[in-house]
């Protein structure tokens, strides 16, 4: 410990490492119950979601929507002139940061009492933190310290001036060509984005479809749309090489059935994954489990040391910010009250934000057909919200057992993420469906869908011809 006398010593109860949606909310809970908290941070408060994820690029999103509102602007009997001004859409987009900053600031959390640390941590033992100048000594310790951009060893890359979400909503001029590399949930959100914002966009993915785990039917209404904005969607490649002229022209060499292609683009983004940031924690120091995808826990989000915690990106089957939020209640019900809490995943839903959006909760449709479960099915079409605001081309999809139990739920269309909600919690409290069918909804609204695909369970029952003669036996003498 002869290198570390320098350091000014810190005891807490709880100190967490990453100010991130996971660690911010561990920090501005615990204090406030009373537990005594340190919280590091090496880069900015808020982490990803607020700087460079979730915030930005709904920002974008919203943005490219407006657009595509205007499109079908004509089907209404609007004509309108429009004008893209990238400059003042990047503004928006930082406007909104900064509206948002302060709720996770240092002001806020030193104002709840949180001791806040503007320093990388690492690990000396596994019961003590260095974080700068300070040496801590913690009764509990809560790693939170997220993912990045994951960046493949592809010849001539590190030689290009390539995007990644971290610095791609710095941009304030229109991409001529945007390539985009990684066709999962954030490189097709960006795609459509890009597209509906008048740029060419060319997508690659290396495996046979795009969206990642969305169920097929709702990826071909999303694919559909891309088709309509020409983006260019090429699966089943292989990059071979980048590399970059005078200009700042960017060029792609890729296979592609069998075949040796070459892409020119103006911009390059990389949306290959996420790598958890745990290389400058030392968890060798403290013998802490960890693997390339993140740091090993049990269901509790315990480590191979009771007293740490690992949550969010770094610990987590699924990478969203809400997971984080979800982790950081289980970690404050086992830490601060002693009780046993496991996380549970079996409801956790997910939005994919294209323009449809993409919303699942519960077992995969893909599984429960697996299963032999009944899969209950609506078309948007048929709903008369969706008529009057020409938001047809979508659909929900819902799995459930011979006893009407609801066990997963697939959305596409508009607002699909606003439509989960009630999902979810009739699959996290084992509700069945005659549940969501006796719901009273307002008329006309997009939440009858939830109603009408839930009655769809008894229709085969109430029309049969057992029916039938039950009804005209009880009208004739009854």
């Amino acid at each position: 410990m002869s290198n570390t006398q320098h350091l000014k010593p810190l005891k807490c109860d709880i100190c967490i490492i990453g100010a991130g949606s996971g660690g911010l909310s561990v920090a501005a809970a615990a204090q406030q119950m009373g537990a005594n908290v340190i919280l590091c941070e090496g880069n900015k408060m808020g982490g990803d979601c607020l700087n460079s994820g979730c915030v930005p690029s709904k920002a974008l999103i919203e943005a490219s929507r407006s657009m595509a509102h205007i499109m079908k602007a004509k089907q209404f009997g609007i004509d309108s002139q429009t004008a893209i001004d990238f400059k003042a859409m990047h503004q928006h987009i930082h406007r909104v940061i900064e509206t948002i900053a302060p709720h996770d600031s240092i002001e806020r959390f030193e104002s709840l009492g949180v001791k806040v640390i503007l320093a990388y941590a690492h690990f000396i033992d596994s019961k003590t933190i260095q974080a700068g100048e300070h040496l801590i000594h913690a009764k509990y310790i809560v790693i939170a310290t997220g993912s990045r951009a994951r960046i493949l060893p592809i010849s001539g890359l590190s030689q290009i001036d390539y995007l990644t979400n971290e610095t791609i909503f710095d941009l304030s001029e229109k991409p001529e060509h945007l390539v985009i590399v990684g066709g999962g949930p954030i490189g097709c959100e960006i795609a459509q984005s890009y597209a509906l914002l008048g740029t060419k966009v060319t997508l690659l993915e290396a495996s046979t479809e795009i969206l990642g785990a969305a169920d097929s039917d709702c990826k071909t209404v999303v694919i559909n749309a891309f088709n309509d904005l020409k983006i260019n969607v090429i699966t089943e490649v292989k990059i071979d090489s980048f590399s970059q002229d005078s200009d700042g022209l960017k060029y792609i060499y890729y296979q592609h059935n069998d075949h040796h292609r070459k892409l020119t683009a103006s911009h390059v983004l990389i949306a290959t994954g996420r790598t958890p940031n745990i290389e400058k924690l030392h968890l060798e120091q403290a013998n802490i489990k960890h693997t390339v995808r993140g740091i090993t826990v049990d269901a509790r989000l315990r480590t191979n040391h009771k007293h740490i915690y690992a949550i969010g990106d770094i610990a987590s089957p699924l990478q969203f910010t809400h997971m984080a939020s979800y982790h950081a209640s289980i970690v404050i019900q086992n830490i601060l009250f002693k009780l046993p809490a496991k996380v549970d995943y079996s409801s956790f839903p997910w939005v994919i934000y294209t323009t449809p959006e993409i919303a699942h909760t519960g077992l995969a449709i893909q599984e429960a057909q697996q299963q032999n479960l009944q899969i209950l099915t609506l078309s948007f079409k048929d709903n008369d919200r969706a008529q009057a605001s020409l938001a047809t081309d979508g659909m929900i999809k819902v799995a459930v057992n011979h006893k009407g139990q609801i066990l997963g739920v697939s959305i596409v269309g508009e607002n699909a993420g606003e439509l989960i909600s009630p999902w979810t919690l009739a699959i996290k409290n084992n509700l069945r469906i005659k549940h969501m069918a006796s719901l009273i909804t307002p008329y006309p609204t997009l939440s009858e869908i939830n109603k009408c695909v839930a009655g769809s369970f008894y229709t085969p029952k109430l029309y049969s011809a057992k029916t039938r003669k039950l009804v005209q036996f009880l009208m004739r003498w009854f």
